[in-house]
């Protein structure tokens, strides 16, 4: 099973047989695709060639309504509904909710005697986003941190062998799901009955309106599965992706502090320390070239999944191999990373390939596709990029860290890329000037916010 064996394992067999070659996974044969050009005809063969196909385990834990699991005609519609979630005037009336959420995270990081997990706190910290900022649910915190629990367990086995017995990953998973379905039903029931006191429109009501627009009420069950889709799709990847930043910071304080100086010149650090209230406008975080560097370069070299499933429609030729109908496909991502010519140093952690003057990503738009591509490219690419940008403007900013053990941890690529042991880091808080904030200090500012 290709997860189970890391990438040593594939590059070894891409070595070896090429950038076509058969492999299995759950307990079933794959086609496993490398190279721009590749992969390129299998993005743009979407509904010709090929067609999304999730693992069983995915597609029934996931739910039949989802955009992920849809084809065709169904896909193109939920895409037109769900595309308002993400579209410039959302993520606009987002931002300074998850500029909160993360500031209330750090401070708390930053109180903690001990060192923090930071891949575990980062999966809370997504989880907290997506549900209160995305979704706008007023859950209690003890329900939230049952709930989270719950939702670690859905997503531990949504890639799980499809065998439904007692005590197997499929059936916890399933049992999971239908904790979480009573739970999102309960919270969507009680926020639609409660909308006074909004100053946002969050991701449900747009959601809500959308499909309204479209000619299409959105059932319970729907929305259930939309707003499951949603958190799944702002969690596991997201919490791998501030992991592996929080994690290159560490490693290259050059960067860090280069973050810091374009900080600086553009007025975001007064006096060295940190950032005025509401001085974040999405206008504001694309100027910050340096920063969209750093992004681009954590989610090339530490892309979250692997690639992405299809079966193949009509028997078509690729990289002179025929691939039958019938089969499966695996587009990999993180292969195609590790083998564009276009990037120099592959292996090495350098912003500054994605600066104007290099551009290393300018040829070819298939070298580079953290997020997918053709018709299926990932419809919250620009959320997901929102939240790394605040994340890491906060850090620089109110946060200093440094490794709590002597080395980096191991990395594991199951379900997600993440760190073996979660990364433990800890943090301390800084005040306007850059300088630590003592406990005591600490302790007060929590107490009044």
């Amino acid at each position: 099973m290709y997860p189970a064996q890391g990438s040593g394992f594939q590059s070894s067999r891409r070595e070896k047989y090429g950038n076509v070659f058969k492999t299995h996974l759950l307990g079933r044969p794959l086609i496993r695709v490398t190279g721009a050009e590749n992969v390129r005809k299998i993005l743009l063969g979407e509904h010709q060639l090929v067609s999304t196909e999730w693992p069983r385990s995915a597609r029934v834990l996931l739910g039949p309504n989802t955009v992920a699991n849809s084809i065709g005609d169904i896909h193109r519609n939920k895409r037109k509904v769900f595309s308002k979630i993400f579209s410039h005037e959302a993520l606009e009336s987002y931002l300074p909710k998850i500029q909160l959420v993360i500031q209330d995270t750090l401070r708390a990081w930053s109180s903690q005697p001990e060192a923090i997990n930071v891949y575990q706190e980062a999966q809370r910290l997504t989880f907290r986003m997506a549900v209160r900022v995305l979704l706008g649910f007023s859950i209690p915190e003890e329900d939230l941190g049952h709930l989270f629990e719950v939702y670690q367990q859905f997503v531990e086995n949504v890639f799980s062998l499809p065998v439904d017995l007692p005590f197997s990953g499929y059936r916890r998973g399933i049992q999971a799901r239908q904790i979480l379905q009573k739970g999102l039903e309960k919270a969507i029931r009680e926020k639609l009955q409660c909308t006074q006191g909004k100053d946002y429109s969050d991701a449900l009501d747009i959601l809500i309106e959308s499909s309204k627009e479209h000619g299409k009420e959105m059932t319970m069950q729907e929305l259930k599965d939309g707003t499951l889709e949603l958190i799944f799709a702002a969690y596991a990847t997201t919490a791998s992706a501030s992991t592996s930043l929080i994690m290159q910071l560490l490693k290259h304080p050059a960067v860090l502090e280069k973050l810091r100086e374009e900080l600086r010149s553009q007025g975001l650090l007064h006096g060295g320390g940190c950032p005025c209230e509401g001085t974040l406008r999405l206008d504001t975080l694309s100027g910050l070239r340096y920063l969209d560097c750093i992004i681009k370069e954590v989610m090339r070299l530490f892309t979250p999944i692997s690639g992405g499933y299809r079966t193949v429609l009509q028997t078509f030729e690729l990289d002179g191999f025929q691939i039958p109908k019938g089969w499966s496909v695996m587009y990999s991502i993180r292969d195609t990373h590790d083998t564009a010519p276009v990037f120099k140093d592959v292996n090495v952690f350098d912003p500054d390939r994605f600066s104007q003057a290099r551009s290393e990503d300018k040829d070819g738009r298939f070298h580079y596709l953290p997020f997918g591509g053709g018709v299926r490219t990932c419809l919250g690419k620009h959320l997901a990029k929102l939240f790394l940008k605040v994340l890491a403007v906060e850090l620089a900013s109110s946060s200093r860290f440094e490794l709590a053990t002597r080395t980096f941890p191991r990395i594991t690529l199951v379900p997600v890329l993440h760190p073996v042991d979660g990364l433990s880091v800890k943090f301390f808080g800084l005040d306007s000037n850059q300088n630590e904030i003592l406990p005591e200090t600490e302790a007060m500012l929590s107490a009044t916010v």
